[in-house]
């Protein structure tokens, strides 16, 4: 028993090292360019901000950047078990590079991500490097012996020497040998570490700050006492519904059947009346309940998702409204695609009654591990985020998932409502 479960430690740890050795060595042919790119174009962007140029480039290469950032937290925490939090500030929706530029350029992680990518390039290169090293060097001095001493030597004409080890002859090259065999052990049981190394080296440079993380906490709790705050609201309307409609008609409906079956043999027509009233009243319940269950999950949008459910949203609109899905690979997660859709009706509900809108276009995209919706619509504009609007309500309804809205609604129109959510697809 202990000998087959060593057996298959040892066999647990070689498949270890070898992708170790693969992934390190992947990591640092593809890295390297790639940091390079990133540094040498945020530099570029930035020195040419005084010209305009560089405020057009900016965003776009910062983006980039944090982009390549997060793949690369990615991979720490898959590959490395290495978990690197990140605490970027939400860029402002703005038609104004300026006003974005400087936004991004305000925020700490922006120069974070550039020292990370300073350092990355000599330093991430030789630590994604080394466990590759030390799986494949090994290797080599274990072929010495096999006649490759002889391309070596023959080439150039002097001893080859595998670390402290002259090779000149067979002998030397059995020497060698064992040397990488000692090597190849040494790899056997430290290759897994040397990766390791690598993404808490990346750990170091890319966590955030104290005071960042700090100011997310506080974010995060603003946005949790918002959900709090909304559900008890919810519950308050549907208790409110369920109290004025549905129940109201089912007290009078069962009070008209009392009275029914006190008339049922007096007056069989007054009875029969009476019973096409409370017909009547539990057709109007049943529909009330149904407007509800709606309200509260729609079953289209959990039988056939979000793109539907908008399409069917916007089919019972009173103003013409074109829809695109662009969602492949799967569906939002069920809370985050509950809290877009009804993000999506309150946004077109403000448009019919408030823009005097004729046409209405909804965009759905995701992509980048971001869902993106924009509701634009031809109306009369002047929309805005304020205390009380109920674009302040689908803000904090966002909030609750990181999401983002930005409204650009000039005087005259149009109106274009525009939000963002992180989320992945399952």
């Amino acid at each position: 028993m202990n000998t087959n479960t060593k057996s298959g430690d040892g066999g647990s740890r070689l498949r270890g090292t070898v992708l170790a050795a693969g992934r390190g060595l992947a990591l640092a042919v593809g890295s390297l360019p790639l940091s390079i790119l990133g540094f040498c174009l945020s530099l570029v962007s930035m020195a040419l901000i005084p010209i305009g140029v560089g405020a057009l480039a900016t965003p776009w290469v910062v983006k980039g950047v944090r982009a390549y950032a997060g793949w690369r937290r990615a991979l720490a925490e898959r590959w490395g078990g290495v978990h690197i939090p990140s605490a970027y500030r939400p860029a402002p929706e703005t038609a104004n590079p300026f006003r974005l530029t400087y936004a991004l350029l305000r925020d700490p992680a922006t120069w974070r991500d550039l020292r990370w990518l300073l350092v990355d390039m000599p330093a991430g290169f030789a630590t994604a490097l080394l466990p590759a090293v030390l799986f494949f060097y090994p290797l080599e001095g274990l072929a010495l012996p096999a006649g490759l001493w002889r391309a070596y030597v023959e080439t150039s004409g002097a001893a080859y020497w595998y670390g402290f080890v002259p090779v000149t002859d067979q002998t030397s090259a059995f020497g060698a040998a064992a040397l990488g065999a000692v090597l190849l052990v040494v790899a056997h049981r430290y290759t897994e570490s040397a990766l390791r190394v690598h993404f808490l080296l990346t750990k170091t440079l890319l966590t955030p700050s104290q005071a960042e993380l700090a100011e997310r906490v506080r974010v995060l709790t603003e946005t949790r006492r918002d959900a709090v705050d909304t559900s008890a609201a919810e519950l308050r309307r549907i208790e409110r519904d369920l109290h004025d409609g549905a129940q109201a008609r089912l007290v009078a409906m069962g009070m008209d059947l009392g009275t029914v079956e006190m008339l049922v043999d007096k007056d069989p027509e007054k009875a029969k009346a009476l019973l096409a009233q409370a017909r009547r009243s539990s057709a109007e319940a049943l529909s009330e309940l149904r407007d509800l269950v709606r309200g509260i999950h729609p079953p289209v949008l959990a039988e056939r998702g979000l793109g539907d459910a908008v399409r069917a949203l916007a089919l019972r609109l009173p103003v013409t409204t074109e829809v695109n899905v662009e969602i492949e690979g799967g569906r939002v997660d069920a809370p985050v695609e509950s809290a877009a859709y009804f993000a999506v009706s309150e946004v077109l509900t403000n448009a019919v009654k408030h823009s005097g809108a004729g046409r209405i276009w909804v965009d759905l995209h995701h992509g980048s591990g971001r869902l993106r919706i924009s509701v634009t619509d031809d109306g009369d504009g002047g929309a805005a985020i304020g205390a009380g609007s109920g674009l302040a309500g689908v803000e904090r309804r966002l909030g609750t998932f990181d999401g983002v809205l930005a409204v650009s609604s000039p005087a005259g129109g149009p109106t274009m409502v525009t939000m963002e959510i992180p989320c992945v697809l399952s």
